[in-house]
């Protein structure tokens, strides 16, 4: 009688500390966050990817009344930061702030220490960026026709940054030779940042990337855009000729979310998600629309089917045309 005894009080204390964790868990879900949330960005600052994230973290920030702090991560193709997200408690206070490389990347390379799509909880799609093709001044060239002949005079040796590989840029970069008929050497960067620094002193002859990263660079007369990968021309680069006049139908973007680790609490996501569609509805969303970069929003189930399309599509791409790290 006595070992029963014993035994029914362990299984009610173990009951009682169990709906008192559980407890304790929603309510500290409730009062979310009341320390700072660390937001990884994978790559280099100075980046479109760095300049939204930052002001994301901002706004969200003072939308949920804590300081939500970006932290620059960069290595490994945007792997290395985003594994840290991948490993962190899902408690909300590691997420991971990532433009599509995130989903197309792993798919470039053998090797990844996590799943896109099960290691991980799409929270909220922030914006997509239509792409600019920058070329050096020392290129010489005007519009898209020019670049296509100067690639076509030299096959093979006209290089082309790019931020990652699998990026929306290099994907970008294969679609526009195959839509002219030519050859360009791809060289790889750890970062939009360094590659913008690059083209800019003209070590490199071309980087196609968000509008965002060049537009001033093209404004101040440091590089030249020959054009844009949107459907009409952008507000911000009246001047510049979008691809498909030259090239029909041809068009590219880039897109950019929020994600926490995996398991994060449904009221967290739905906090998050809130959150981010409210900053993009007030002078953060005029601030990107400037920039040429179109607010997204919308709830988490939607992102995350989102995102499950363009693995889908990209995929294909990525496997038709062998792109992989080497």
């Amino acid at each position: 009688m006595k070992k029963l005894t014993h035994h029914l009080t362990l299984i009610s204390l173990g009951l009682a500390l169990g709906f008192s964790s559980t407890s304790l868990w929603a309510q500290s879900a409730a009062n979310y966050p009341d320390k700072p949330v660390k937001v990884i960005i994978p790559f280099p600052p100075g980046g479109t990817l760095d300049k939204i994230g930052r002001m994301l973290a901002l706004k969200v920030g003072e939308q949920l009344g804590q300081n939500f702090v970006v932290e620059n991560r960069p290595g490994g193709n945007g792997i290395i930061g985003a594994d840290v997200v991948a490993k962190a408690n899902a408690d909300g206070y590691t997420l991971l702030f990532n433009a599509s490389t995130f989903v197309t990347a792993p798919m470039t390379m053998k090797s990844v220490p996590y799943k896109v799509q099960t290691d991980f909880t799409p929270i909220a799609l922030v914006a997509s960026a239509p792409l600019s093709i920058a070329v050096s001044n020392k290129l010489g060239v005007a519009d898209v026709k020019g670049l296509a002949a100067a690639a076509k005079a030299n096959p093979g040796k006209m290089n082309f940054a790019v931020g990652s590989i699998g990026s929306a840029g290099h994907l970008c970069t294969v679609k526009l030779e195959q839509a002219t008929g030519t050859q360009i050497a791809i060289v790889p960067y750890k970062g939009t940042g360094p590659a913008m620094t690059d083209l800019v002193g003209g070590q490199i002859e071309g980087f196609i990337d968000p509008v965002l990263g060049s537009v001033q660079f093209h404004r101040n007369g440091q590089l030249k855009v020959v054009g844009v990968t949107s459907t009409k021309r952008l507000p911000n680069l009246p001047d510049v000729a979008t691809v498909s006049e030259t090239i029909p139908d041809f068009q590219c973007a880039s897109w950019y979310g929020l994600w926490g680790p995996n398991k994060l609490p449904a009221d967290m996501v739905q906090k998050l998600n809130a959150a981010v569609n409210k900053a993009l509805s007030g002078e953060m969303r005029d601030r990107l629309i400037a920039d040429g970069i179109v607010p997204a929003g919308g709830s988490a189930a939607e992102f995350a089917k989102f995102q499950a399309d363009d693995i889908a599509i990209s995929g294909k791409i990525i496997a038709d045309k062998k792109i992989a790290v080497e």
